[in-house]
């Protein structure tokens, strides 16, 4: 996959969040687009305004709620998972559920974008 896009209703919300907030870095700039990169391994992050994102794809974009998605940071330690997370919160992030030792051994928390994304931080150890 090389991207993901997402359908932000502020681009340029968004965009600070991403890459100001945490620490993406942009590749394409825009009026109602930004493509960020992730970092080296991962997939591009698209950023799209969300009524052209979904006349684009043609179809409503009316929808709200849980979208059946959310992205998944893999870390090597749990402070590093602390880390994310703390940084996310002071970009303007939600916390969805806190970092604490999950049942299947590792450690592991979400947070939300501005837009409502959900993304699991998380690390085995």
């Amino acid at each position: 996959m090389s991207a993901i896009m997402l359908g932000v209703k502020d681009v340029d919300r968004a965009k600070k969040f991403y890459v100001e907030g945490m620490g993406c870095t942009v590749e394409q700039d825009y009026p109602g687009f930004a493509r960020c990169s992730l970092g080296e391994g991962s997939s591009d992050l698209a950023i799209y305004e969300w009524e052209a994102a979904a006349a684009d794809a043609g179809v409503s974009p009316e929808g709200s709620g849980f979208r059946g998605t959310s992205f998944h940071c893999i870390l090597d330690s749990r402070e590093a998972v602390d880390e994310v997370m703390s940084k996310a919160v002071a970009a303007g992030a939600t916390v969805v559920k806190e970092a604490v030792a999950a049942e299947w051994g590792g450690y592991d928390g979400y947070f939300s974008d501005p837009d409502g994304y959900l993304w699991k931080v998380a690390t085995a150890s």
